[in-house]
């Protein structure tokens, strides 16, 4: 967890060029009243319908700031961003993206986690796909932030599909950083990161270690079962005769 000064500033950046393109973009903030209760960004905001239409909305939503986010709702326990767009692309007339969030009391942890319940897509306004969340929560003074959300399997962060409809689109989402309580200064708080701490090199070392050490458990043990004759030839008999011919 960390706390975000800038942002959009969430990865090292290598070049001072690309320093200079990321910093053209900033989060998407939504407000309620004098104060603001959502902000979202994303370094890349796609979408695929059908397999064959593809929609990129990070400019009109980063950088031009074309959507309408009059539609969202904010509470101290349920949070709506919603984002609607007119003819972002050649078919479609209008597609509204609604993010679902819950604010919610856990006796286990004794405190609040926000969690993203659902993201919802209605393209024309009467198209309605629906998808189920993994791995999206934090405690609710924090925002969340993720490298890879999206309905591909190999995305940390997977968007489920929940209805029929939902089947028919892919969404990519990249750099993905999202809050929707408890926002102070117009900036992001700690992010709660989706990489768990069990990353697939930590397994693969934690299990190359348990295999050398019950390699070494073994050797140890075999040379503590090694054990020396309790008798010995006497000097004074008679010598060992081994015959050289058969």
């Amino acid at each position: 967890s960390r706390r975000t000064n800038a942002a959009w500033q969430l990865g090292r950046q290598l070049m001072a060029t690309e320093e200079e393109d990321s910093s053209s973009n900033l989060p998407l903030n939504v407000t309620n009243g004098n104060y603001t209760c959502i902000l979202f960004y994303a370094s890349n905001f796609s979408l695929m319908a059908n397999d064959s239409v593809f929609i990129d909305l990070t400019n009109i939503t980063f950088v031009n700031r074309d959507v309408d986010i009059s539609s969202s709702e904010c509470s101290d326990t349920n949070t709506t961003l919603s984002l609607k767009y007119t003819k972002p692309v050649n078919g479609i007339s209008s597609l509204e993206i609604r993010f679902v969030l819950t604010n919610m009391f856990y006796d286990v942890s004794a405190r609040n986690w926000s969690t993203l319940k659902s993201v919802e897509i209605v393209q024309d306004d009467y198209k309605f796909a629906k998808f189920n969340v993994s791995v999206i929560s934090a405690p609710a003074e924090y925002s969340f932030h993720c490298q890879l959300v999206g309905t591909s399997n190999l995305y940390p962060a997977r968007l489920i599909p929940f209805n029929e409809e939902a089947e028919n689109w892919d969404v990519f989402i990249s750099s993905f950083q999202l809050q929707g309580f408890n926002i102070e200064n117009n900036l992001f708080s700690y992010a709660s990161d989706c990489t768990s701490f069990f990353t697939p090199g930590i397994w693969m070392g934690l299990v190359t270690s348990v295999i050398l050490l019950w390699i070494l458990a073994y050797g140890i043990h075999m040379i503590m079962q090694l054990t020396t004759n309790s008798r010995f030839d006497d000097p004074k008999g008679p010598a060992l005769s081994v015959p050289q011919t058969e």
